[in-house]
């Protein structure tokens, strides 16, 4: 007997005539007289049951007539062309029922979002189960595949590090501190020392997948108090743009895989996912921003802060519009938004060599070159106003040789929400956290 996913069976004739055991979801119950029609679904598809009194089991029979929406069963029967859309259909002659709901839906499955999405994510186990819901972490995790994929063919080694750290990133603020064994810490912000940490411990190329909590007090449709970041560093650089390059090599790596990959066509095509992506993404610095974005929207930017939301948009506008690109890198980013680690440049200390890239209007990467050298590390502390001490297990790392180093963090829930045309990044979470929620 052959026992498989739903999507196993759909289009194998060589399977028709086989005796097969599904087991799913109902998602449709259909009676005419004497036949019941049970449409199961799992997370690859629907296939329909077919239960004909007077030729399936009595037994099979009274169960098929308990049955409600939702409940979990397994079927077993001969698999034989159908009518139905898929085209095969189970001869049924076996129900199992593992679970029946106790109380009515909270929310219709099939027509969760119609709801709104607070309510979606109140329930969201019922949200999960509608098949456009499903399709969002199924791509999900493909992201995350190619991004391991990706990078261990490019010689990065993978990470595991600390979620509960002593300082924080990001000059320690914007951290959520917990009580560790009588004593303050926090949840990390970001890999990012551990990070260099590695680099410069030998491992010369690293990459990690991994949650990042952040206490930013946003509701917008881009933030997340937590969230899972795609990190990677490298050592032995000669400058930011090393780094921009395995930036770049795995989006067009992920964005060509996106057309091409069969396994995720049926996604691609539910949601009219279409690639802009140049043989080259165009690279400008934020000081060239600035002018595009007044000379062509009328958008002024004050010169030397970071780009907001809206300027966000319009460059990816700009992008399409003249470079036929959904990515655009902006580049050497004021020191005054950058983290005290970023190596400013020598002959303009007021800019650095940091970088986000910006995919269809949105940041969805910030990366650059760090500082390496001791001395200078001391300098940037003491211009941010950061107290040594408080970042004397960092600094411990570079007192012993260290390469030039630079590496980059992806916001995974941001490119999905992007690859999708999601309104809001809590689509592209499972269970997400913002001020408010931290349940379900």
């Amino acid at each position: 007997m052959k026992e498989a996913f739903i999507g196993e069976l759909l289009g194998r004739d060589d399977l028709i005539g086989s005796r097969v055991r599904v087991c799913g979801w109902v998602h449709n119950i259909r009676d005419v007289g004497r036949i019941k029609f049970i449409v199961l679904r799992d997370r690859t598809g629907f296939i329909q049951g077919v239960v004909k009194a007077g030729e399936s089991p009595g037994e099979a029979v009274e169960e098929a007539g308990r049955l409600k929406l939702e409940s979990v069963v397994c079927i077993e029967g001969l698999l034989v062309r159908g009518r139905a859309r898929e085209g095969v259909e189970v001869k049924v002659d076996s129900v199992e029922v593992l679970s029946t709901p106790v109380e009515p839906l909270p929310l219709e499955p099939d027509d969760s979002l119609k709801s709104i999405l607070a309510t979606r994510l109140n329930y969201r186990w019922l949200d999960l189960r509608n098949p456009r819901v499903t399709k969002i972490f199924l791509l999900e995790a493909w992201v995350a595949g190619k991004f391991r994929e990706y990078y261990s063919g490019e010689g990065f080694v993978e990470i595991f590090t600390p979620k509960i750290v002593a300082a924080g990133t990001e000059s320690g603020a914007e951290v959520f501190p917990v009580i560790y064994f009588g004593r303050e810490a926090f949840l990390a912000q970001s890999p990012q020392f551990y990070k260099q940490f590695a680099v410069i411990g030998g491992l010369e190329r690293v990459f990690e997948v991994g949650p990042v909590f952040r206490a930013e007090p946003h509701h917008t449709t881009r933030h997340l108090t937590e969230y899972h970041s795609l990190d990677i560093e490298l050592g032995f650089i000669e400058d930011y743009n090393d780094v921009m390059d395995y930036v770049e090599g795995f989006f067009r790596n992920l964005l060509t895989s996106l057309t091409r990959d069969e396994t995720i066509k049926p996604i691609v095509e539910e949601f009219n996912v279409e690639v802009r992506l140049p043989r080259e993404v165009p690279r400008i610095s934020i000081r060239d921003a600035y002018k595009i974005l007044e000379e062509e929207y009328g958008k002024k930017i004050p010169y030397g802060e970071d780009l907001d939301s809206e300027g966000e948009r319009l460059l990816g506008d700009y992008a399409r519009r003249v470079h036929d690109s959904d990515l655009i890198f902006i580049t050497e980013y004021p020191w005054k938004v950058r983290p005290f680690y970023t190596m400013r440049i020598e002959e303009e200390p007021e800019w650095t060599y940091g970088f986000d890239l910006l995919y269809k209007g949105l940041e969805v990467v910030t990366g650059g070159q760090r500082e390496h050298r001791y001395s200078k590390l001391l300098e940037n502390l003491e211009d941010k106003g950061l107290n040594p001490e408080s970042f004397k297990f960092y600094l411990d790392f570079f007192k012993h040789g260290a390469p030039p180093h630079g590496g980059a963090g992806m916001g995974l829930e941001r490119i999905v929400m992007q690859i999708l045309g999601l309104e809001n990044i809590r689509e592209a979470r499972l269970l997400p956290r913002d001020p408010e929620r931290v349940t379900p």
